[in-house]
């Protein structure tokens, strides 16, 4: 049985669309709505926020508010790390999911010899970096930064001695740049990227599951192709971004894309890739109460937590 430990993280920062910091406390809303004790039952760790920084002019404007994010990066690194090395398993909950790259560099801090593999639940790749950005927001670049790519071959903007300096600091921090191979990341649900991003999906022949896919062949046969296609690591990190989701249900995140999972599919995946030992950390993002009605998206999010820790608690 795994000791879980709940790492809150309410950061927007890295986010276009205002509201994901109270992500979290909407997710414990629904528990309470759902007469769950779940939140009392485990530890919880709360991580300080730079979202003061919202109210501040943005200074790098093909990376917004990428001190704060750097700050932010070293705080939740060694919050996972720290919880790994005391034999817990994470489950985060953040914000924005700018804060995925940091959970990957704890993860690795912790376990600097792992090969690390990604399953990235998302409409979205977030292969952006400030070269190629259409927004400035950073939550469409932590999964460059894990993979250390710059990009500069479909490099749209010339960035400034300081942003340059403070990427690198993303990409390096911890155990160095890359910190997952390409070629170790699954995207699930993915159906929504631009041309910059298709270039470094083909660039590094990236594995991607489509939802159709997904529907056709069913949770049980594409979690058993996964682990295959990831047999060579010795740790999975999954990442759900509640945009994974169908716009119809997803109303309640950031930047809702249709033709996404269902709640019963999204379920049924992360409940069973959970069953495998090589998951040592899961974390959810990108549920927005500001954008909901009904608190719905962060009822799903917390009916995905509590089956997803039951499976945790089961192995």
């Amino acid at each position: 049985m795994k000791n879980i430990q709940l790492i809150e993280v309410p950061s927007e920062i890295g986010a276009g669309t205002r509201g994901a910091s109270l992500g979290v406390e909407a997710i414990k809303i629904a528990a309470l709505d759902f007469m769950s004790n779940f939140f009392i039952h485990f530890p919880s760790e709360k991580v300080a926020t730079e979202n003061r920084l919202l109210f501040e002019p943005i200074e790098s404007p093909y990376a917004k508010r990428i001190k704060g994010i750097v700050t932010m990066y070293e705080r939740v690194s060694k919050s996972v790390a720290q919880c790994i090395k005391n034999s817990f398993f994470p489950v985060v909950l953040s914000g924005d999911h700018s804060i995925a790259g940091a959970t990957v560099a704890g993860i690795k801090i912790a376990k600097p010899a792992s090969r690390l593999g990604i399953i990235w639940i998302d409409a979205h790749a977030d292969l952006h970096t400030p070269y190629t950005t259409p927004s400035g927001n950073m939550h469409g670049m932590p999964m460059a930064i894990t993979i250390g790519e710059d990009n500069k071959e479909c490099a749209i903007h010339e960035l400034d001695e300081d942003t340059i300096q403070l990427w690198t600091r993303l990409k390096e921090l911890g155990t160095g740049s890359p910190k997952v191979l390409p070629e170790d990341v699954v995207f699930i649900s993915l159906r929504d990227y631009e041309k910059e991003e298709k270039f470094l999906i083909d660039k590094h022949d990236m594995k991607v599951i489509t939802t159709n896919e997904f529907r056709r062949k069913g949770a049980e046969s594409i979690v058993k192709s996964v682990l295959r296609y990831l047999g060579d690591c010795t740790d999975i990190y999954i990442s759900y971004d509640m945009d994974s989701m169908g716009s119809s249900i997803s109303k309640g995140t950031g930047t809702p894309v249709g033709k996404g999972l269902r709640e019963r599919e999204a379920e049924d995946l992360i409940s069973k890739l959970m069953q495998n030992r090589k998951i040592s950390c899961f974390e959810i993002t990108e549920v927005n109460p500001t954008l909901d009605t009904e608190n719905l998206m962060a009822e799903i999010a917390f009916n995905v937590l509590q089956r997803s820790v039951n499976v945790l608690m089961m192995n």
